[in-house]
């Protein structure tokens, strides 16, 4: 460690007794007293989690200290192999010595809290601005938390019979080193006033499993019930263990997609996406065109989408999640390996043990191979693919699955073709998201057929066709941008289904008049032999500061509605809107209030339709995330889901920043941040411009990596407690010499001794114990009166120092 002694000419200080300084703290650059401190340790721009490290004296020169890195802690420095390997122990081999490398530098900054290490980017793996390599992941620290999302629904008809609906999903689990253990449960209450009516209650687990990174194979490990997720084969439920390799470990650019649900809400309404009676994701939403886009992108396969809205009537249609074409990037290999048995919602077993594996092969710059298998003792099924990148054409991928199955009276096989392409014009300003077709011979089964058909008593959905497109195209001269999405299904034994959505916006300016938005979406569901036709125009115009004027027209088969309102955002991050206007049947009235608060999220609204019903829901999303260092209540992103517990000591009401605004550590100093992502850069940061005015931080700003499911730690240096002007005085009427150092019990430097004893002093609390420091060592402690106001000399608070 470097430690250059630095000469302080004394004589220009105006101090009084000027034999009685002590500037050894300034003198040697990078010195700390020996023993052992907390670090937040930093390695070039990344910081890792926080540790304790002991420091100790230079063995070449003890008026020098050291700080000892232990092998473990080195080794999440991200050092290639061959550095690593070459690193000496000292101190009885509790320590590696990294300054022997050339151009290693480490530099301790005990008031920060922080150990900065330089490193050479030649010793390091590769690392990006938003990524770093495995050795440098954090899988957090042991605890339990728990998720929920309640939302509940009443509408009372003006013709008779009240509707009251509460229903509820969410997570609960625990943490222990690499490991994450996970609950899924959801429940439903519903209560219809009537002659015939009665209310009903359900509770379901929905999914119990463990999983866990296994960071050396870019894979994760998951025991218990999961859903196969595959690019091949259709997904469906088991009970068992899967290894699939995991794009979120890989460097962003390299990462795969997650879905999109998207749909137009007639009023206020609740979107619920499940999946084979699993409920995924459940929210309210204002009426209007909607947008669910932070799914998981561990979800895949046909995902069912409800959308009840609050005058009773209900959307219902499919998405299919089909991924982009299968390419890999050259040298590598993706994998996916399932084994197990098919389960049903109920947890029951539903079929023979079975395996599958598939993997997609980067052969050359622009040529993958992939393919697969799924067997059980009567079926199993082989899949072949070609990926082809066309460079200014795009990326295209063909692949064949046959089928075979042995039924109790036939024996059926088949084949299903697939081809699919992605492309984005860049010249045109076009982009296809990804567009698909897929036909099946009629005696071919996926294995989720084979289970549905014994399961059955072989009444199941017969798939026979499938096209897939998502389109986009921004016409930048007109500022016009055009979203196009339809998907068509067909079977041979049931009717087809079919959904178009088509989007147009465009921004524009009338005369004072700035950033006017128009828009108008257009869809149609058919469903079980059905179409649900509907179209929804808005007009925004900016009012304000923070609000929009918008007026909005719907129409929905034989029903219109049109209504003007008025959204705003204020300055807690709170937004809301109101509307009035009318419809066939008389007018209505809404609001729509969210509100993002530091123990949940509560989202509230209101509906009144004149003559028909008046309506009002409520939902609350938030979490418990409980830990050996503390607990808080919170927000909650995604349910079970990574998340970061931050500590500022005993100091509450400190304002940390949050996705869209501020959280605030509750009275005991904890917050949990949930808006985090897995294994990318996170930063964590304390809104200093909004600190109480008993605090201070001496460092703002700290950084997450972390792994899936964890529960991250980060400790601020924050000094809460009052301020005073005090004189310390020693034992024997003395005062300690210019330049000591005064600390408190967590050792942070409160305070300087200025002449004559005199110290301004932060921090302090009644009652606590104060060390005073100088020629390198801790001399002795004064203990702060009970009240503040103390005795006093001149004015100052009197303290003596034992």
């Amino acid at each position: 460690m470097a430690a250059d002694d630095i000469q302080f000419n004394t004589d220009v200080l105006d101090v009084k007794d000027k034999q009685n300084i002590d500037l050894s703290q300034f003198s040697k650059r990078g010195y700390i007293m020996p023993g052992d401190y907390t670090f937040r340790i930093k390695v070039n721009q990344n910081e890792l989690d926080e540790r304790t490290v002991s420091v100790y004296p230079a063995e070449t020169d003890k008026n020098r200290s050291v700080a000892c890195l232990a092998p473990e802690v080195v080794k999440s420095f991200g050092l290639k192999e061959k550095y690593l390997a070459a690193l000496k122990p000292w101190h009885q081999g509790q320590c590696l010595d990294v300054t022997a490398l050339s151009g290693v530098e480490v530099t301790p900054d005990l008031g920060n809290g922080l150990l900065a290490v330089s490193v050479p980017q030649a010793y390091l793996e590769y690392s990006s601005d938003d990524w770093v390599p495995p050795a440098m992941w954090d899988n957090g620290i042991p605890g339990l938390l728990a998720d929920y999302n309640l939302n509940a629904q009443a509408r009372h008809n003006e013709r008779g019979g009240d509707d009251n609906t509460v229903s509820g999903n969410g997570t609960v689990g625990a943490n222990l080193g690499a490991w994450r253990a996970r609950a899924d449960w959801q429940a439903n209450y519903d209560d219809r006033s009537g002659e015939y009516s009665s209310g009903q209650k359900q509770w379901t687990w929905s999914r119990l499993y463990l999983y866990r990174a296994l960071t050396g194979l870019k894979a994760k490990l998951t025991l218990g019930e999961d859903y196969v997720n595959s690019a091949l084969f259709d997904s469906f439920r088991f009970t068992g263990a899967s290894v699939v390799s995991d794009d979120n470990m890989l460097p962003p650019n390299l990462r795969g997609y997650a879905p999109e649900v998207t749909g137009v809400a007639k009023t206020n309404a609740r979107v619920t996406v499940s999946q084979q009676g699993r409920v995924i994701y459940e929210t309210q939403v204002a009426a209007g065109p909607f947008a669910i886009q932070d799914l998981s992108t561990a979800v895949t396969g046909t995902l069912d989408v409800r959308v009840q809205e609050q005058d009773g009537s209900v959307q219902e249609y499919k998405v299919n999640t089909a991924s982009i074409p299968y390419l890999t990037r050259p040298g590598s290999v993706r994998y996916k390996f399932y084994a197990g048995k098919p389960t049903s919602y109920d947890h029951h077993a539903d079929g023979d043990t079975f395996g599958t594996g598939e993997f997609s092969w980067g052969v050359s710059n622009g040529w993958s191979l992939y393919g697969g298998m799924v067997s059980s003792s009567k079926y199993i099924s082989l899949a072949a693919g070609i990926g082809r990148d066309l460079m200014a054409l795009g990326a295209l991928a063909f692949d064949v699955t046959r089928s075979d199955a042995k039924l109790e009276n036939e024996h059926r096989h088949g084949q299903s073709y697939r081809v699919s392409y992605s492309k984005t014009f860049d010249g045109t300003g076009s982009q296809v998201t990804f567009a698909g077709y897929r036909f099946s011979e009629k005696d071919f089964m996926s294995f989720a057929d084979y289970v549905s058909y014994r399961s059955d008593y072989g009444d199941y959905m017969q798939s026979k066709e499938m096209y897939t497109v998502t389109f986009s195209q921004q016409f930048e001269k007109l500022g016009l941008s055009a979203y196009l999405n339809y998907s068509h299904q067909t079977y041979w034994n049931n009717p087809a289904e079919d959904r178009y959505s088509l989007s147009l916006s465009r921004y524009f300016d009338i005369g004072r008049w700035k950033n006017i938005s128009a828009s108008l979406t257009a869809y149609r569901n058919k469903f079980n032999g059905e179409n649900d036709d509907g179209m929804y125009l808005s007009l925004s115009v900016p009012w304000g500061d923070a609000g929009t004027l918008g007026l909005n027209s719907s129409y929905s088969g034989d029903a219109s509605s049109h209504n003007l309102s008025y959204y705003s955002r204020l300055d807690n991050g709170d937004n809301y809107r109101v509307a009035a206007g009318g419809t066939d049947d008389g007018g209505s009235l809404s609001g729509y209030y969210d509100h993002p608060g530091d123990l949940a999220e509560v989202t509230g609204n209101l509906d009144y339709q004149h003559g028909q019903y008046s309506a009002a829901g409520l939902s609350l999303r938030g979490g418990l995330t409980a830990t050996a260092k503390g607990a808080a209540l919170h927000r909650s992103n995604v349910a079970g889901g990574t998340r970061v517990l931050v500590d500022t000591g005993d100091a509450a009401d400190i304002p940390v920043h949050g996705y869209s605004n501020n959280t605030y550590t509750n009275r005991f100093g904890k917050a949990v941040i949930t808006e985090v992502s897995d294994y990318s850069k996170n930063s964590l940061s304390l809104d200093i411009n909004n600190l109480p005015e008993n605090a201070e931080a001496t460092a703002s700003v700290a950084q997450a990596t972390l792994t899936e499911g964890a529960i991250g730690y980060r400790r601020f240096n924050v000094i809460a407690g009052q301020k005073a002007m005090a004189v310390i005085r020693l034992a024997d009427g003395s005062y300690p010499p210019f330049g000591a150092s005064v600390r408190n019990a967590e050792k942070q430097e409160v305070g300087l001794v200025n002449d004559e004893g005199q110290a301004y002093l932060s921090g302090l609390k009644p009652g606590a114990r104060l060390s005073v420091s100088w020629n390198g060592a801790a001399q002795c402690a004064v203990t702060l009166p009970a009240s503040l106001a103390g005795v006093s000399q001149n004015g100052n608070l009197l303290l003596p120092c034992h």
